[in-house]
């Protein structure tokens, strides 16, 4: 019986599960749902564990998680390489949407923290306009109450 999606493996179970998937060669191919469930138990607990370790407000940090989604992407390709699977495939991709709905989904795009800019900088990209609008309204209501030299 294989053990469920997310729990942890005994060292014994984890070495049953190693020698599986390193030294019986799948004879017809790859086996789908047998692939999904090996990158889950093996990959997903092992990244569960080592993002375990990371502070979660770090988890959109690149340089403090490239190397725990390495080991994932690696794992998921070494599995896919012994079981005969094509890597990337379609299990592949549902796999790694799912860790970042679970993972990254609060991150920017670029991988870098949204925040907003000093006040030094971000002061006179508000201060220059409002003084401008102020200056030309001044300008236009000292204008029109002079009337001389208007035709």
């Amino acid at each position: 019986m294989a053990p469920e999606r997310g729990t942890l493996l005994t060292a014994g179970g984890l070495l049953l599960l190693l020698l599986a998937v390193l030294v019986v060669p799948s004879a017809s191919g790859c086996n789908r749902g047998f692939y999904e469930r090996m990158i889950n138990d093996f990959c997903f607990t092992k990244f569960e564990l080592d993002m375990g370790g990371v502070e979660r407000g770090l988890w959109c940090s690149w340089p403090d998680t490239m190397e725990t989604y390495e080991a994932l992407t690696n794992c998921s390709y070494q599995v896919a390489l012994r079981m005969d699977c094509y890597w990337p495939n379609q299990v592949v991709d549902r796999f790694f949407v799912h860790i970042h709905q679970i993972y990254f989904q609060d991150c920017a795009l670029t991988g870098r923290l949204l925040h907003d800019p000093p006040v030094g900088i971000l002061g006179p990209f508000i201060a220059v306009p409002v003084l401008v609008t102020l200056l030309m309204t001044a300008l236009v209501v000292w204008r029109s109450k002079r009337t001389e030299g208007v035709l």
